[in-house]
């Protein structure tokens, strides 16, 4: 039997997405009380060692894996890719054939899309998706879990992500086509989101609106979402211009004023405040970054129970 991978959420059938996500409500619920070194009740990685791999830098990805992976009684070895033969010149795919003799899972987080899925085509054992260029589905994972425990129901909900149309949002986009909300992606027309991905959510019934004025974009939403002005794989000369660029984007009180009185504010972390979201907002009321951030380990239990059945 191949393999069960978590690589992109529109590779996923929908019903597959709200069996995770309901497994890590659950799962979270009956940690409720539990010393953190405590394990869960239940062990499905017992006996099991799962690779973590960073060829990006890492704070919540990496602690939340550690972590969910032990208390569900596995254990994990966490390289670097400069420390493995995959950064001096071994092909990813003798990589992953080595990788499925030794391990029962990999979590990978790299720059190229192309690296995952030359993993997750040569592996006998499930490749997780921990962040890529293109699409970052672990993060929206948690962040969807996020917004049902804050909000309510995904279906019919309107969330819009201000600012660039990066591997985050392309992930979010994905998820309104399997959860059924509507997105806008309020940002400048030299960084809009791929539009392969925005035509192909579309063609599932998704509505993904693109749009240049936030302040008209955010009225009535009942999320706002943002992410940093410069990702990890920008080039650095350009902060000054994509600053320019997305300063018109940024989150502030009175553009959360304008969105729905019930309507959260999230941010995937790291944040630069008073860049992308200024102080009042990101420590206000309203945000729920730190619950996004507490999320990962929930909403990645419930993908590694699935990958490993």
């Amino acid at each position: 039997m191949s393999a069960r991978h978590f690589l992109d959420l529109d590779e996923i059938a929908p019903e597959e997405l709200r069996a995770i996500l309901d497994d890590a409500k659950r799962v979270k619920a009956a940690r409720n009380g539990r010393p953190r070194l405590a394990p869960d009740a239940e062990q499905p990685l017992a006996d099991h060692i799962v690779a973590l791999i960073f060829e990006k830098p890492s704070t919540r990805t990496r602690i939340s894996f550690d972590v969910g992976i032990r208390q569900m009684g596995g254990e994990t070895m966490i390289l670097s890719g400069t420390e493995m033969q995959l950064g001096h010149g071994e092909t990813v795919a003798d990589t992953a054939r080595v990788l499925s003799r030794f391990v029962d899972a990999v979590m990978i987080r790299t720059f190229q899309d192309a690296t995952l899925r030359e993993l997750a085509a040569h592996a006998e054992i499930p490749v997780v998706n921990g962040l890529t260029n293109r699409s970052h589905p672990c993060q929206i994972m948690a962040d969807l879990l996020t917004f049902e425990e804050h909000v309510g129901a995904l279906g019919g909900a309107r969330v819009v992500w201000a600012g660039d149309g990066n591997n985050v949002c392309h992930s979010w986009i994905h998820a309104a086509a399997a959860f059924g909300f509507d997105i806008t992606v309020a940002c400048p027309e030299t960084l809009e989101p791929d539009p392969g991905i925005v035509a192909a959510a579309r063609a599932k019934g998704a509505r993904v609106e693109i749009a240049r004025d936030a302040a008209a974009a955010v009225t009535g939403a009942d999320a706002v979402i943002t992410d940093a002005w410069l990702s990890m794989h920008d080039d650095v000369s350009a902060r000054d211009r994509r600053h320019n660029q997305l300063r018109p984007f940024q989150v502030t009180a009175e553009l959360m004023d304008r969105a729905a009185p019930h309507a959260v504010f999230m941010h995937c972390l790291p944040a630069h405040r008073d860049e992308e979201v200024t102080s009042e907002v990101f420590d206000g009321p309203r945000s729920v970054v730190f619950d996004e951030a507490e999320n990962r380990l929930h909403a990645q239990k419930g993908i590694l129970r699935w990958c490993l059945e």
